[in-house]
């Protein structure tokens, strides 16, 4: 009879104790959270992307993603942003004002135009821009033989 009671001691021991083996939460938990660390420093981080830099001896082309992300600053701070806005930030930017174009933002009976168009010129091409509404678009074209890059009025940039 003590074996019997020892094998039932046992038995008894073991069908306790193997159903609380793996109710253990302190190594799940660990290795839960370390899974999750291991995660959250596994995600790329987004770094800023530095904004385009003017270059004063540059070229068009060199010199549109600055014109291309001023006109747009502009346009994104205001949607209802005139043809002085954008030319006030284009020479802040470092574009010479003796150089530009501007279309009227009021057409001769004092009423918003549809666009405004704006240009600057880097030695024989033009950067140019046009605002429409909220849209913006922009290209680099040869300046005309005259040396202008906007054809028809143009309003001066006298302030």
């Amino acid at each position: 009879m003590g074996r019997q009671l020892l094998s039932a001691a046992l038995v008894g021991a073991a069908i306790l104790v193997l159903p609380l083996a793996g109710c253990s939460a302190a190594p799940a938990a660990s290795k839960t959270s370390h899974t999750a660390e291991a995660s959250a420093s596994a995600r790329p981080t987004a770094t800023p992307t530095p904004a385009p830099k003017y270059y004063p001896n540059g070229t068009a082309k060199g010199n549109k993603p600055v014109f291309d992300a001023v006109s747009r600053g502009v346009l994104a701070a205001n949607a209802s942003a005139g043809g002085r806005d954008v030319i006030d930030a284009l020479v802040a930017a470092g574009f010479d004002r003796a150089n530009m174009q501007l279309t009227p933002d009021r057409t001769t009976i004092n009423r918003a135009v549809d666009s405004v168009l704006f240009s600057v010129r880097i030695g024989t091409e033009c950067l140019l821009g046009q605002f429409s509404g909220s849209e913006y678009t922009s290209s680099i074209q040869a300046a005309l033989s005259s040396g202008a890059c906007l054809v028809g009025q143009t309003r001066p940039i006298d302030w």
